[in-house]
């Protein structure tokens, strides 16, 4: 592995142990100013003011959020990321069974200066829209 990918492996791992922490403000610190999030939907977030309060959002309704990376592919700056994203789909602050969800997805991450500038994620995360179908039709 080169010294460059290395050096965006480490910011890519550091990037997934701040979402598993759920530290919004050392995700924030790891993004690029013009940081680009493309979900699984290809709906693209831009810039550290938006992402800080959609990342809030997010650990709000997914209280216990966690990735397990399972492979990791490098090459220069862009680092892919292979494993499983999971947690609770939280209503009213209650995380019950019935709203766990787990998914396979896959992560690339583009770094620049030392810091993520695009996080890209690949995933079905159909799982979680029947959680969220269920309970707002119940």
């Amino acid at each position: 592995m080169s010294p460059d990918s290395e050096a965006a492996t480490r910011i890519a791992h550091a990037f997934v142990k701040a979402i598993n922490r759920r530290s919004v403000d050392e995700i924030v610190n790891l993004m690029t100013d013009d940081h680009v999030l493309v979900d699984s939907l290809g709906a693209r977030t831009v810039g550290k003011p938006r992402l800080q309060a959609a990342w809030a959002a997010y650990f709000c309704m997914i209280p216990d959020y966690k990735i397990t990376i399972d492979e990791t592919i490098a090459e220069g700056s862009v680092v892919v990321l292979l494993g499983t994203a999971q947690g609770t789909y939280a209503r009213s602050g209650d995380l019950p069974l019935e709203n766990r969800w787990i998914a396979p997805v896959a992560w690339r991450a583009l770094v620049r200066d030392a810091r993520i500038a695009e996080w890209r994620i690949y995933a079905d995360l159909e799982p979680l829209r029947q959680i969220m179908r269920r309970l707002y039709t119940e």
